[in-house]
This record gives C-alpha cells, structure tokens and sequence, in this order.
C-alpha cells in the first residue's frame, strides 16, 4: 500500500481557474519527487454539520468552496524526504501566487489500512 498526504482547503469561488493552473503547475514538482497520483477536488456537495464540517474546518466564507486533495506516496519515507525538498526546491519560487489563504490550509499523512476496488 502506498501512503496518503491529504490536504483541505478554501479557495475564492471566483478562483477556480486560478486554483487548477496551481495544480497543474505544482504536479509535476510533486511527482519528482516520487509522487505516484495527485487528486484534486473541487466541493460540489459540502454539506453543513451538526458539531463541526469540512467548511468549519478551514474557516470557509461564503464566498469560497472547500477544495480536498490528496497525493499518493509509495511510502512514508519518500513523502517525509519531499516535505524536505520542498523547502530548498528553487521552482515554488516560480510558482504563481497562492489563490487562497494558506493560514487556513491543513494537511496530514495517512497510513492506508483497507483499500477496495480500483
């Protein structure tokens, strides 16, 4: 099994396009530095929740969609050793600016326990 960076956030609405180019850009960073699958995915049914909500979790306005995300890993050791890259790796340099508030953006690694069909 691989292992599973997933990140959420909150993009502008108005921001999509933004966003997508963002992600096409970065895609090919990520997958040198050993990514084996990058999903992007733009809310189209957030719903609100009793306690708490995807929404709640980045502080979305009502202006902006959650945007979930996840990049695949062969393993823990080569997502670890990209989080590292990142920090030196001269081409987010050139990257357009972030379309959404970075303060807001959470992410974490995750070991897969059960996978099915695909």
């Amino acid at each position: 099994m691989s292992y599973i960076q997933g990140v959420l956030i909150a993009c502008p609405t108005d921001r999509k396009d933004a966003y997508r180019d963002l992600a096409e850009r970065a895609a090919p960073i990520f997958a040198d530095y050993g990514a084996t699958r990058i999903v992007e995915c733009w809310g189209d049914s957030v719903p609100d929740g009793k306690v708490t909500d995807f929404k709640r979790a980045v502080k979305a306005k009502d202006d902006e969609t959650v945007v979930f995300s996840w990049i695949e890993w062969p393993d823990k050791a080569t997502y670890e050793a990209a989080a590292q890259k990142m920090e030196t790796d001269e081409r987010w340099q050139d990257m357009p600016e972030m379309c959404f508030d970075g303060k807001r953006m959470m992410w974490a690694g995750f070991e897969p326990i059960f996978e099915w069909g695909g």
